[in-house]
């Protein structure tokens, strides 16, 4: 496995991923309507790409493609973390979030999921709070978690 920068042209593996990884993964803590929404499959994948721009955005890879990715932004919020579905438990999260972290020099915030909590409780984050956030009228609980300067590396 290897780590490198987002690369234009990553954004359709990327998306595939993250909707695979949501369905499957996330399934066990969320309802199907929760997940619907969350992963609606519908992305604008032009879109997908830019909102990976002006920050620090990686993914792992091996010879059968894109295992996982991640980005964090300058500000120290981690946004994205996901890794591919048949690839859980293998470290490969854990490498990119060792790089992702790596990449700010302050504090670490996420919105983790009911299912990623455990992941970043285990790296050192705590939560702050739980909170509700709304798609298309449905509810999803999720985490906003913060890893402090001290814990980080």
């Amino acid at each position: 496995m290897k780590i490198r920068d987002v690369q234009p042209g990553d954004g359709r593996e990327m998306a595939e991923l993250f909707y695979n990884t949501v369905h499957r993964v996330n399934a066990r803590d969320y309802t199907p309507q929760q997940l619907a929404v969350w992963a609606t499959g519908k992305m604008d994948l032009e879109q997908w790409e830019q909102s990976f721009q002006g920050h620090c955005a990686l993914v792992a890879e091996d010879e059968t493609g894109i295992l996982g990715f991640g980005n964090i932004h300058p500000d120290g919020y981690l946004d994205r973390l996901y890794v591919r579905w048949d690839c859980q438990g293998q470290g490969i999260a854990r490498a990119l979030c060792d790089r992702l972290e790596g990449a700010v020099s302050g504090p670490v915030t996420t919105h983790a999921s009911i299912t990623a909590r455990p992941f970043f409780e285990a790296r050192g984050y705590r939560v702050v709070r739980q909170q509700q956030v709304e798609r298309q009228g449905v509810a999803l609980t999720n985490f906003v978690m913060e890893k402090p300067v001290t814990e980080i590396g």
